[in-house]
């Protein structure tokens, strides 16, 4: 027949071997580090004393075994150590000889909390008796108690002396805050051939070259724009070329030209866009 307190696992992981047992087994502490295999178990819930295998685990905190009928049942590994105990089950004599004292007598809440609820706590239970497992019992009693019988904390309060300030919304110069939306700068569709485009020169610098012995000279422009269609790019760059030094360039000169505008960065520098092999470079007249 059937055990009714089974909570029997919907997957588990089973051990593939005794190896693979004894090593789970060792890091639950049910069985000492230097032991070279498994010990017998019992499983001591309700009243019960029922031989049982250790089969497989949920996870690290839920051990599967198996009872004697074939049944698989899920427990945590502490409360399967705690029941290893010979004097598992037992009350003790101090209990008994106190029992009709109503300060040491069990409540019936705390007789309410089952086995299998413990089977799936948390709480980890040290080597030892009886006397562990129904102090654990207590301590959730106790708190489940608490939860229900706990008054609300009162409200902060003011410190002494100090009003909290009145806000009068009838005054026609009162305005409730607004939030400040941050807008997503919108991401700028670059054509894929050359264009005609204008440029300002912002700063000439270099930035390092790894595959020659010298640095890369390069001209940074702002309120760069493509005329056509007309698209406000704001910085770009390009290399400061033979062409471009024919024109004697300095910074606040303002050029017209053709070409094609990549989203590439410049190296150590905050600027998106390079302007490539740019062609009939006119000049304005400052």
């Amino acid at each position: 027949m059937g055990y009714e307190f089974v909570i029997e696992p919907l997957s588990y992981i089973a051990f593939e071997d005794e190896t693979a047992q004894l090593e789970q087994c060792k890091e639950w502490g049910l069985v000492s580090g230097k032991a070279i295999k498994t010990k017998a178990f019992y499983y001591k819930g309700y009243g019960q004393n029922l031989p049982c295998n250790i089969v497989g685990m949920v996870d690290k905190n839920t051990a599967v075994i198996e009872l004697e009928n074939k049944q698989l049942h899920c427990i945590h590994p502490s409360y399967l150590k705690e029941m290893q105990a010979a004097s598992y089950g037992q009350k003790p004599v101090a209990e008994e000889a106190g029992a009709d004292d109503p300060e040491n007598a069990v409540s019936e809440t705390d007789e309410a909390l089952t086995s299998s609820e413990l089977d799936h706590n948390e709480v980890q239970v040290e080597e030892g008796t009886s006397e562990d497992a129904e102090v654990v019992v207590t301590a959730a009693a106790d708190q489940n108690t608490e939860a229900i019988t706990a008054e609300p904390e009162p409200a902060a309060e003011s410190p002494e002396g100090v009003e909290p300030p009145i806000v009068d919304i009838s005054d026609p110069d009162y305005a409730p805050k607004e939030k400040v939306k941050k807008t997503k700068k919108a991401k700028i569709e670059l054509p894929e051939g050359k264009v005609k485009m204008k440029a300002t020169v912002q700063d000439f610098t270099t930035v390092p070259n790894h595959f020659a012995d010298r640095d890369d000279e390069v001209i940074i422009y702002e309120a760069v724009a493509i005329l056509e269609p007309d698209t406000e790019i704001g910085e770009a760059w390009s290399s400061h070329s033979a062409t471009l030094k024919k024109l004697e360039l300095a910074i606040g000169d303002t050029i017209t030209f053709e070409a094609k505008i990549v989203a590439k960065k410049l190296t150590k520098h905050p600027v998106a866009y390079k302007i490539n092999n740019p062609a009939k470079i006119q000049k304005e007249n400052s």
